[in-house]
């Protein structure tokens, strides 16, 4: 549809009924209990382990499912078990899990969503106290599990639908799924896929839910409910972790290694267009669209009462478009521009204050309410959000007296969050999938702000665990579909080794080394022939580096299937990275084999690529084009250095006949200039960051307009760079162990920041004063490290560090 012109306001209506809704608190308890009970269950399973035997032994609970229903189609579905406590416990432990996800609540509380995404291997169950909400004599367990079938999310690993709910210990297995439950298909659900205009786009984040209230059991979860005409459940194989003797099934259990996502009521305010009126009367159509100001992640909750049959659409939209263009401009203006996005239907049972909230969340900026009455009023009571997410704590600081930088590390802060879940996914709206790419960089503004390093961890299993039998994981996981980018599984060493340098867990490191020497035998085997290992030949698949305009699919250029710069550089890394890992963890020998492969291609990316008329690293060895890209890689791998690097990288940064670096991969160009000791004019490099936010963008995009997404967390890497180039804090040793700390002030005089470390926070105070620098330096307990001013160093001691340079 056209939306027509408005200037944003309040309405009065509406923002009375949020305030209200808000105020009255029952209709978001319920979820917000999630937030506190299920950080408590997760701290109790990681002291205590639960049952030990639970981890090694086949359960006595049974995977259950609905009779005479496809276990692999769409389909809703309620579960219930009632039973009798003589006493309320002090502790009642469970775990819960269910394919392809669930909500469970008892005796009408939401306590637990999940499973956390994983893969078959690594099926995930969440562990649950849930005594706090059982009561003596009559309690109701109940769970409503979805299968999307067909249209379920890439993301979303799948064997086929069911229930799994096991008790800790005797009095416990009370509860445990089996012959005793009761089921029922909920007829009410129906997909809905995206309008057809999207069609347009990568969409691979799953349907939207299409329900007719008319159909749909209301107070299900409830102890009262009448559940007597329910079948009794399907009952099929045991549960069994992975470290069991034998399988049963398809789904090799194992626990939650992340905490629950956070929930956060966020009020729906500003209407941009529409009749502010809360009462549509019958037989009217009516559209109404909401601006949140910012994009956000959650589940909206729309409050209606009364109108039978209505058919009420609610769309979602990162931000609107031009007509007959893939370009949004603005994102602020909504004048002449179309509504294109996924959207949930459902049809009105005429009840008092019924509430829709989808299963799965949702992404929007902008939200449209579409309206078609029958013979009954409708009346909106309410519609607010409850954003959800990854539950990262802002830790990291930086003041430098600029609104501009500070306005950069808020937007790329909230980009973070938005793409932060179960996993890190590329974007919220369209894919929600974690690509090794994205997750290196994502992963290293986690650590910079957060400290927070188990989301990143996770990535590093599931992508390892994607690994084909060649050695090449997936380019993401999880994944329903297999997809191969062998770059990416270059960046997931890179990743890998991140996590070595700045977490204090050389355990799980020492653990991921064979991946990594599977990931270099799978490139080894296809070096060139002839044995020198000076470039490698062709490469399976696609193999993407960077949204590059003149490359085709992000691909870049080669010579005859084989000899390409960017690609020889990508592996040169991964030698060098596993070199080191391998040293200090793993096989002497094998890391000395990596240094020599290191060393070999070393020498021939300098001998075929280097251009000694222009001065740069060509893409291909005929010298005809050249790239951004490849010099970066050229200076991160130490194949130039020293007062070349220097020299080179500058002439990188502004010659615009080279090919581009995209946002994604500007996070390397600068990275080459911290390396080469350009990283004063890091802060006068973020022209494409100031771009968007001149064009309404409230998270970074996914490229230069025109963009797909406005939400990618690759482009928050200023939240890294920041900390890291202009601050200048950086590890100098696996674990954090040791620090260095090398600022580039640009333009800038005096800044304070700080960034959490695994033993505490790194604090840095600067000022620069007629080419003189004092700096106050606080290290925590055991940490030391060093200063680097221009040609100076100084020594760093724990606490505090007053320097004069």
């Amino acid at each position: 549809m056209n939306v027509a012109p408005r200037t944003p306001r309040q309405s009065p209506a509406m923002h009375k009924n949020l305030a209200t809704d808000a105020r009255r608190c029952t209709r978001i308890k319920p979820i917000l209990s999630v937030c506190i009970c299920v950080h408590l269950w997760l701290s109790f399973f990681a002291l205590n382990a639960a049952n030990p035997d639970l981890l090694t032994r086949a359960w006595s609970a049974y995977w259950i499912s609905v009779p005479g229903e496809s276990p692999f189609d769409f389909g809703v579905y309620h579960f219930r078990r009632t039973f009798d406590l003589a006493a309320a416990p002090s502790s009642f432990l469970i775990h819960v899990t269910a394919d392809n996800r669930y909500k469970l609540y008892v005796n009408g509380e939401l306590v637990s969503l999940g499973p956390a995404r994983g893969d078959l291997h690594h099926w995930r169950y969440e562990s649950v106290d849930i005594a706090r909400h059982l009561n003596t004599g009559k309690n109701v367990l109940a769970a409503v599990v979805w299968n999307f079938g067909q249209l379920a999310p890439d993301a979303q690993v799948t064997n086929q639908t069911g229930l799994l709910v096991q008790g800790d210990d005797e009095a416990q297995r009370i509860v445990d799924t089996g012959k005793l439950w009761k089921c029922v298909r909920d007829a009410a659900y129906l997909p809905a896929p995206p309008v057809q205009a999207m069609s347009h786009f990568y969409y691979v984040a799953g349907p939207g839910e299409h329900i007719d209230f008319k159909l749909y059991p209301w107070s299900w979860e409830h102890p009262g409910f009448d559940d007597s005409a329910w079948p009794t459940a399907t009952v099929g194989s045991p549960g069994a972790p992975r470290d069991a003797q034998d399988g049963p099934n398809r789904w090799m259990l194992v626990p939650r290694s992340i905490p629950p996502m956070e929930l956060k009521p966020q009020p729906i305010t500003v209407l941009r267009s529409g009749d502010p009126s809360h009462e549509i009367p019958p037989h009217t159509k009516a559209t109404l669209l909401f601006d949140q100001t910012f994009l956000t992640t959650g589940y909206p909750q729309l409050t209606v009462s009364g109108g039978k049959d209505a058919k009420i659409d609610l769309g979602y939209a990162e931000s609107l478009f031009l007509p007959g263009v893939r370009d949004k401009g603005n994102r602020n203006e909504i004048e002449g521009k179309q509504f294109i996005g996924a959207h949930d239907v459902f049809i009105a049972e005429g009840g008092p204050r019924r509430r829709f909230e989808p299963l799965w969340w949702r992404t929007w900026r902008y939200l449209r309410l579409s309206i078609e009455t029958q013979d009954q009023a409708l009346t909106i009571n309410d519609l607010h959000g409850v954003y959800t997410g990854y539950p990262f704590e802002r830790k990291a600081r930086f003041d430098a007296g600029s609104l501009e930088i500070q306005k950069i590390l808020d937007t790329g802060w909230r980009t973070a969050r938005l793409c932060a879940h179960e996993t890190y996914v590329d974007c919220p709206y369209y894919e929600q999938l974690q690509y090794a790419g994205d997750t290196r960089v994502q992963a290293l503004i986690s650590l910079y702000m957060t400290g927070d390093g188990r989301l990143m961890r996770n990535a590093i299993e599931l992508l390892d665990s994607s690994r084909s039998a060649e050695g090449a994981t997936y380019s993401r996981a999880p994944s329903r579909l297999q997809q191969y980018i062998p770059p990416f599984s270059l960046w997931w060493i890179g990743m890998l080794h991140d996590y070595w340098m700045y977490q204090d867990d050389p355990a799980f490191v020492y653990s991921m080394l064979p991946g990594v020497r599977a990931v270099l035998w799978f490139f080894a085997a296809r070096m060139q022939p002839g044995g020198s290992g000076g470039s490698l030949g062709h490469l399976p698949w696609w193999n993407f580096v960077d949204w590059a305009k003149e490359w085709e699919g992000g691909v870049p250029p080669d010579l005859n299937g084989a000899n390409s710069a960017p690609l020889d550089l990508q592996l040169l890394l991964a030698y060098q990275w596993a070199a080191e890992m391998e040293a200090a963890l793993g096989s002497h020998a094998l890391a000395d084999d990596d240094r020599r492969a290191a060393v070999r291609l070393h020498d021939s990316v300098r001998q075929i690529y280097w251009d000694s008329g222009r001065r740069f690293f060509a893409d291909t060895p005929d010298k005809h084009e050249y790239s951004q890209q490849a010099n970066a890689l050229a200076v991160l791998a130490g194949v130039s250095d020293g007062a070349e690097a220097h020299n080179l990288i500058e002439r990188v940064a502004d010659d615009q006949s080279l090919v581009q670096c995209s946002i994604y991969f500007r996070h390397y160009l600068h990275s080459a200039m911290n390396k080469a000791g350009a990283g004063d004019r890091y802060l006068e490099m973020l022209g494409p960051w100031r771009t968007m936010l001149d064009r309404g963008l409230t998270t970074w995009a996914e490229t230069a307009d025109p963009a797909r997404s406005d939400c990618h967390a690759w482009g928050a890497s200023p939240n890294f760079e920041i900390f890291r180039t202009v601050l200048g804090v950086d590890s100098a040793a696996p674990g954090f162990a040791r620090v260095v700390i090398r600022p580039f002030l640009g333009k800038l005089t005096h800044l304070t920041g700080a960034i959490p470390h695994p033993k505490g926070e790194i604090a840095v105070t600067l000022t620069l004063d007629n080419g003189k620098l004092e700096a106050g330096v606080t290290l925590p307990a055991g940490v030391d490290g060093r200063f680097e001013w221009h040609d100076q160093t100084r020594d760093l001691h724990p606490g505090e560090n007053h320097l004069k340079l």
